[in-house]
């Protein structure tokens, strides 16, 4: 899998979201410029996987209070050369949660946003093209807290704003809250 697979999945979440048409045609150059997008050390900007990692009934949502960052987000973290953007942000939910068993809900990309990292200890300011999916927390689900974080705390998606009111954050909530909302109309558990 290379940068096709990962623009196809672009365009199949596109026709879902018309709305984000900006942050998906700037994302769509990204990829489709830089051969390396994928790479960490490509310093302007690469590719990130994360997961909305929700519980089995879907009613809560895994944030973790990001370390670096010193804000609640979504699991997730660099590529660091993987094409496989679901693979990375499985990895980094179990990397970041020390929970095991995932699997994807939905069919595709949940949401995508661009974001500015500021310069860091010799790392300069960059973009983080930054990719999510839903996955479902299948098995245990308590967490451990890595070092990557300064906590991790299940939250109810309505309190998600108890945190947070980031708007790629609430973008998400909202997001989730509408495939309940659809779910529970068609009698179907996500």
């Amino acid at each position: 899998m290379h940068r096709q697979s990962l623009l196809d999945q672009i365009s199949e979440y596109a026709l879902r979201h018309p709305d984000e048409a900006d942050v998906i045609r700037d994302f769509s150059e990204f990829v489709k410029s830089e051969p390396r997008c994928f790479e960490r050390s490509l310093e302007k900007g690469h590719i990130t996987g994360s997961a909305w990692v929700v519980n089995a009934d879907g009613d809560e949502v895994l944030l973790t209070h990001h370390r670096k960052l010193d804000r609640w987000l979504q699991l997730g973290g660099h590529a660091d050369g993987e094409s496989d953007i679901l693979t990375v942000a499985m990895k980094e939910a179990e990397e970041e949660s020390g929970l095991a068993e995932f699997s994807p809900v939905g069919e595709g990309i949940f949401d995508i946003d661009i974001h500015l990292i500021p310069e860091r200890k010799g790392e300069p300011a960059h973009l983080h093209y930054d990719v999510r999916y839903v996955l479902r927390a299948n098995g245990e689900t308590d967490y451990i807290v890595s070092d990557e974080s300064h906590d991790l705390r299940w939250v109810k998606p309505d309190e998600v704003k108890t945190l947070t009111t980031e708007s790629s954050m609430m973008r998400m909530v909202a997001k989730w809250n509408a495939l309940l909302s659809l779910n529970c109309r068609d009698r179907q558990l996500i």
